[in-house]
């Protein structure tokens, strides 16, 4: 199985990936215009401009809270900036552009904040982690928000355009036989994991088949044409609600033109391309695979099918991208079971309920990281995106969403008995 090195003891190269993951989200906050960083492209979201000072309070915040021994210099700023928003589920947020302070103030508070953690220094590996992770973790959430915004409120980087091809590719299951899934870490292992990723176990998994790919954009136009968001019989009740609600009808990267679909990329519309990863909410995904006569796999059992994936990261990740490439472009990322590229290209969502296994510990210095989101009302993804870092491409790694959240690059494999 992939092992990704991430000691939590080795504070000088985790000093030099801290610099990193700051450069990584400087880069990021360029390719918005300046005159549109008080835009809310997601409507249950903060404005962008939370998050340009919520990476830095994070942090400063953090040492604190742990370290002690840094003295606060804006109070204000430290809570303004300290929380996120959980999407869904919550009253949207009615705050106006002019309720924030300008960018020179949040830029000389982050300015600031910066010196005074670097003149101090973070002595504890563990809490590097934690920052540097948590940090790339903004910049993925960051980069799904970006691309909300229209083509002109973005400034494009030199990236070449996106071929796209129109042809069609055959679906295919493979057999992943009775065996060990091994999921989570070992408290006494040397690698760093969130409160979430322990206590390591091991569960047997009957034999069962995946697909091959992730489901495609073609393969889920063929699900839409045959009626599958009017098929009330493909839908949960609370997922029927929401769709209806909220007059869903198509995956929220899709835009209906003429009478054909196109795709929004990043820095560019396209003609829909039918290979790559299609990117939906956990309902969707759920709608496909009961139309398809399948099921979306339980963590275990995506655990068990990626087994043996080779060391190198072949796929599509690690900022490698802006957009998703076509799901049979990585040959070389295959398992021991031949499901292609299971990390990377797309989040994969599973049908298991985000909860603590058997031994969870919540971080005392950031008790609700996980515990907050143990509700039944998330459920775990696995894999990676192409703007996931390649530290959180371990296979311990969990990600979780709410069922109706529409925006993140997560796609779907499905699975048969």
């Amino acid at each position: 199985m992939l092992t990704v090195e991430n000691p939590v003891k080795n504070p000088g190269e985790l000093l030099k990936r801290f610099a990193a993951a700051r450069a990584e989200s400087d880069r990021l906050f360029e390719i918005v215009g300046r005159d549109f960083l008080y835009e809310r492209p997601i409507p249950d979201r903060h404005r962008i401009v939370f998050y340009l000072g919520h990476l830095e309070a994070f942090e400063g915040n953090l040492l604190r809270e742990t370290a002690g021994g840094m003295p606060s210099f804006h109070p204000e700023f430290d809570r303004l900036f300290a929380f996120g928003i959980d999407p869904v589920g919550t009253a949207l947020p009615s705050d106006r552009p002019e309720d924030w302070p300008s960018l020179e103030e949040i830029q000389q508070y982050d300015q600031r904040l910066r010196e005074q953690i670097d003149a101090g220094g973070i002595a504890d590996a563990q809490l590097l982690n934690v920052a540097i992770e948590h940090r790339l973790m903004h910049c993925e959430t960051l980069a799904y928000m970006f691309h909300r915004l229209p083509l002109e409120q973005k400034v494009r980087p030199e990236v070449r355009s996106l071929p796209v091809s129109a042809e069609l590719l055959k679906s295919e299951m493979v057999e992943v036989p009775a065996g060990p899934a091994a999921l989570g870490l070992s408290s006494s292992s040397a690698a760093f994991g969130w409160d979430n990723e322990f206590e390591a176990h091991t569960m047997v998994i009957p034999s069962f088949d995946i697909d091959k790919y992730k489901v495609t954009n073609g393969e889920y136009l063929e699900f839409m044409r045959a009626g599958g968001y009017e098929n009330r019989d493909l839908w949960k009740d609370s997922d029927w609600r929401w769709r209806t609600e909220q007059a869903i009808d198509h995956p929220a990267f899709w835009r209906q033109s003429g009478d054909g679909w196109r795709y929004r990329g990043m820095f560019e519309e396209l003609p829909l391309p039918l290979t790559w990863p299609v990117y939906v909410s956990h309902a969707e995904a759920s709608a496909y695979a009961r139309w398809a006569g399948k099921k979306l796999p339980t963590e275990a059992q995506w655990q068990r099918a990626v087994l043996g994936r080779p060391v190198e990261l072949e796929g599509n990740a690690d900022f490698k991208s802006w957009d998703p490439t076509p799901v049979n472009a990585s040959p070389d990322s295959q398992s021991d079971c031949g499901a292609v590229e299971m990390v990377g290209n797309g989040w994969e969502w599973t049908s298991t309920v985000f909860a603590p296994f058997t031994g969870f510990q919540p971080f005392s210095f950031y008790p609700g990281y996980s515990a907050n989101f143990f509700d039944g009302r998330h459920y775990v993804m696995k894999g990676g995106s192409p703007r996931t870092a390649a530290c959180m491409l371990r296979p311990s790694f969990r990600n979780w969403f709410q069922p109706h959240y529409p925006f993140v690059y997560a796609g779907f494999r499905c699975v048969s008995n």
